[in-house]
């Protein structure tokens, strides 16, 4: 037990094993502080499920450049394909890393956890979209 009276979890708690641990067992997150009010762990279900989404989007734009920019050059054709799918999968995976904090964070009652990854990923897809444009706008790579 710590000095607020909550139990500690079986892993350290900057362990990043048993943060990634949690991934797949996520009834663990019941070993620490109280229940959150209901609505506040739907929302971030929702969050959770908008960060899939964007990430299945991100997945499906990478195939679509894969088979619908043939006339360019393989290799811009392959970078751009390679670096929206990396996207989708490094979206989901951040999906479910920033969905147990936000859980552990309101069960403990702390703060919810910033994060600079939606700015970094709205980044990457201005800089990815903008460099699609320039490729089918000045026929650039063919």
């Amino acid at each position: 037990m710590t000095e607020s009276g909550r139990s500690e979890p079986r892993e350290s708690r900057g362990s990043a094993v048993a943060g990634v641990r949690l991934w797949f067992a996520p009834e663990r997150l019941r070993e620490e502080g109280q229940t959150p009010d209901y609505r506040f762990s739907l929302a971030n279900e929702r969050t959770f499920l908008a960060w899939l989404r964007t990430s299945m989007a991100l997945v499906g734009g990478g195939f679509a450049v894969a088979q619908f920019l043939p006339a360019t050059e393989r290799a811009l054709r392959l970078a751009l394909a390679v670096t929206l799918l990396a996207g989708g999968a490094l979206c989901a995976l951040r999906a479910i890393n920033h969905w147990i904090r936000c859980e552990r964070a309101m069960r403990r009652g702390e703060d919810l956890p910033v994060s600079r990854f939606p700015v970094v990923l709205g980044m990457a897809v201005g800089v990815v979209a903008l460099s699609m444009v320039l490729v089918v706008a000045l026929g650039w790579g063919v």
